[in-house]
Formats: C-alpha cells, sequence, structure tokens
C-alpha cells in the first residue's frame, strides 16, 4: 500500500499509528497491495474553507474524503484493482474536542475518523439509517479487530 499522511496542522498527530490503522482497514476491506491513498491532517481555517467548498456548509467538520478511482471493497479471493483510492482530510482540533466528550484518547478519535474517511473512499455512505447501520458496524468491527493486532504488535 502506498499512504501518505502528511501533517499540517500544527497540531501533534501519532502518524505512524494513522499509518498502520489505515494499512489494516485497506486490508480488511481487500483493497489491493498497491492502492494509493493520502491522508492530510489540516488546521481548523482549512478544513472550514474544505467544508464550504466542497459541502456547502459553514464551518469546519471532522473529517472529508475525496475519492479520485472509485474503487469498492474486494475479496480475498477478488481484491480491488490498483489504483488511487483517494484523499481524507482531518481536523484534529475538531478530533480533539470530539474525543473529550466520547471520552476518549485523541488518537482513538483521529483513528475513527481515518477509518470512517476510508469507508467513504470504498463507498460506504450513512445517509439513510441501514446505510449507516453497515457503515458504522463495519467502522466498529475494523477499529476493534485494529487494536487487538495493535496490542500485539
Amino acid at each position: 500500500m502506498s499512504i501518505e499522511v502528511n501533517n499540517e496542522s500544527g497540531v501533534e498527530v501519532d502518524e505512524a499509528a494513522i499509518q498502520r490503522l489505515a494499512t489494516f482497514a485497506l486490508d480488511q476491506m481487500h483493497v489491493h497491495p498497491e492502492a494509493e491513498l493520502a491522508i492530510v491532517f489540516v488546521d481548523e481555517a482549512a478544513m472550514e474553507q474544505l467544508h464550504v467548498q466542497w459541502m456547502d456548509e459553514p464551518g469546519p467538520t471532522d473529517v472529508l474524503s475525496f475519492p479520485m478511482d472509485e474503487l469498492r471493497p474486494g475479496t480475498e479471493e477478488d481484491p480491488t484493482p490498483a489504483g488511487l483510492l483517494g484523499d481524507i482530510v482531518v481536523c484534529p482540533q475538531v478530533a480533539v474536542a470530539q474525543a473529550a466528550t466520547a471520552g476518549h484518547s485523541p488518537l482513538d478519535e483521529m483513528q475513527l475518523l481515518t477509518c470512517h474517511g476510508i469507508l467513504h473512499l470504498l463507498g460506504f455512505d450513512h445517509a439513510e439509517p441501514d446505510d449507516e447501520r453497515e457503515m458504522f458496524g463495519l467502522q466498529r468491527e475494523i477499529l476493534a479487530a485494529f487494536a487487538g493486532a495493535d496490542e500485539r504488535r
């Protein structure tokens, strides 16, 4: 996997942990090993600009996903083709606030947002209740499996 992580936010981010989670999630979704993904951490001002430009909504948000080749999850026998998965943009300042509300660490929140972004890049959405159950259930499964695998590292 080619996973590029850039922190332009001014907030400390454990880029190695984010990269491990992204690699794990893509592997779980049977994404081709040569697929490419970019994850960028930006400050609130940059995120607000993107949120207004692309979603026509005011204020910063936690995560935005920008798919490129519209890849979909594969299977063990038939992984996705190689290609450009897309970009995920995360705002650590928003993640820190959400983590405090949720009662977990900022890193846990940033990993959740990264996983959420990956699922969006793979075509999952949460606009409808059934889709939300599927996407959030898969997100929980991936994060729980990753936590177990990362502890054994």
